[in-house]
């Protein structure tokens, strides 16, 4: 409970007696006298708690204090302690509810449990989707595996895709929220099998299954992220799911002090992934459908099949995909290889980096996501692409304390750029087949990566350094900015259904 008094005179009774419209819409309930003076009742009208009551109590003699009492539960599962304070400062009046950690709308608790719920989910996703890239660099030099036979491996893993796509076609056809709930499951039990790999071809089969189960919980995170958010706050939601992922990839490089204790320990990594168990439970337990899906399963006006994708914008994402990835792929798969064959770090000191050159992008993604959602997709990503691709293939190039701040400037811009270039796969797609084409999508993704990573691998076993490598499949990104700035559409600001004609009939209820 929060209890603030304040002074007795005009100026407070009205603001302090009057409904609030902040980070909470209030209603008035109750309005009463007594003799000695007025208590006026607020409930919560839309807002992101289950339970809220504000009493007021205007004395009748000025010389008392006004009495404000808030009774509240935030409904924000597994992060509520990161929002606990700020959310207790706003409703004490102690600072204003817009601020770098709220969304720009307003959100309801059935918006606010589920932002909770897929950050959790997104938390396991990216373990899983990190733990293999983390660690087959010492499950290499375990099994006496050259750097061409590591990048084949991480291009092995990533067509495992094609075990997720039927994850995306399902979902559009029974609901979001079981299609989650069973990769939630699958995903950290394939993935631990790594553990029990007695040599590197099947550590790499039990990753091609299990890889695949994570990517498709973390697109059908972001379709339930996208159909479930106001209009201004869609980005907001991809840079908190983001934060959330890169803690979830965090436990992953922490775990590599794991791989410290001896030649083969490296499998204890893969272990972790039974927490990850606890995170599907409570998804199963507490995530509902959407609401938009639910809308569009109810429909009687169609025939029972999905809508075509849209070839245009269709071409055009997955053009994006393919060539980002074409970077982004080996630029993460490589990195650790460079630190330790390059560099000399440790496996503990890769994971210190990686925690301190990385944890200040979650600050990259709230701006990022933040700006997207208020100023505009397309102005942020064209700034802050090509100068995140910058800085990784100076960092790939130089040593010492340079190497640090270039890795720094890179996870910070880069981190910002990713809430609006991720926000569009879901954004541009009716609900009918929205999952489908986030699935598609992703596997082309995946299919650039592939590229990327072998091109990568052959060229460096060639003699290749790392820099000049990065640099040539720097050029990937360039063609990505030109093609967003020249093509892309600007969705800030936008209902789904005004971008989607398909569902412009859609009627969706809280």
């Amino acid at each position: 409970m929060v209890t603030r008094r304040w002074p007795n005179d005009a100026e407070h009774v009205d603001a302090i007696g009057s409904a609030r419209v902040d980070l909470i819409t209030e209603r008035e309930t109750e309005r009463s006298r007594t003799d000695d003076g007025e208590q006026i009742v607020f409930a919560q009208e839309l807002g992101p708690f289950t339970t809220y009551q504000r009493i007021v109590d205007v004395p009748n003699d000025a010389d008392e204090e006004i009495a404000e009492r808030t009774r509240y539960r935030l409904r924000i599962p597994w992060f509520g302690w990161l929002f606990g304070l700020p959310v207790r400062a706003v409703l004490a009046r102690r600072i204003k509810a817009k601020g770098w950690w709220t969304p720009p709308d307003e959100v309801d608790s059935t918006q606010a449990l589920v932002i909770g719920l897929l950050a959790a989910a997104s938390m396991s996703a990216a373990f899983v989707n990190t733990i293999f890239t983390q660690t087959v660099g010492f499950a290499a030099d375990d099994f006496g595996i050259s750097e061409t036979a590591k990048g084949d491996a991480g291009s092995i893993v990533r067509a495992g895709i094609v075990f997720a796509l039927p994850a995306a076609v399902i979902a559009d056809r029974i609901g979001r929220r079981r299609v989650l709930v069973a990769v939630a499951f699958l995903a950290p039990v394939l993935t631990m099998l790594g553990a029990a790999a007695p040599n590197f071809p099947l550590l790499v089969a039990s990753q091609t299954i299990g890889r695949p189960m994570g990517i498709a919980l973390a697109f059908v995170v972001g379709v339930i992220a996208a159909e479930e958010m106001p209009k201004n706050s869609r980005a907001y939601a991809i840079s908190v799911l983001a934060m959330a992922s890169g803690l979830g990839a965090g436990v992953a490089v922490m775990s590599l002090g794991l791989a410290d204790i001896s030649e083969g320990s490296w499998r204890l990594t893969y272990l972790v992934s039974a927490i990850w168990l606890v995170v599907a439970f409570d998804l199963m337990r507490r995530l509902p459908e959407t609401r938009r899906f639910a809308t569009e399963a109810a429909r009687t006006d169609r025939p029972n099949r999905a809508p075509r994708l849209d070839r245009k914008r269709f071409a055009l994402l997955a053009s994006v995909a393919f060539f980002g990835n074409i970077f982004i792929s080996p630029a993460s798969f490589f990195q650790n290889s460079y630190l330790s064959d390059v560099r000399g770090f440790s496996a503990t000191t890769i994971g210190i980096f990686s925690l301190v050159v990385g944890t200040p992008a979650v600050f990259g993604l709230l701006i990022g996501g933040r700006f997207a959602d208020t100023r505009g997709r397309k102005p942020l990503i064209a700034v802050v692409l090509p100068f995140s691709t910058l800085m990784i293939v100076l960092a790939f190039t130089f040593g010492g304390p340079i190497l640090w701040g270039f890795s720094f400037l890179a996870g910070v811009t880069g981190s910002m750029a990713f809430p609006a270039m991720a926000v569009y796969r879901s954004e541009l797609f009716p609900t009918g087949n929205r999952s489908r084409a986030a699935g598609i999508i992703t596997a082309l993704a995946l299919i650039g990566g592939i590229g990327g990573l072998l091109g990568t691998g052959q060229l460096i076993d060639r003699g290749w350094s790392y820099g000049t490598v990065m640099a040539m499949m720097g050029l990937a990104q360039v063609i990505v900015t030109i093609i967003v700035i020249t093509s892309y559409p600007e969705t800030a600001h936008r209902e789904l259904e005004e971008m989607n004609p398909e569902d412009a009939t859609l009627i969706i209820t809280s």
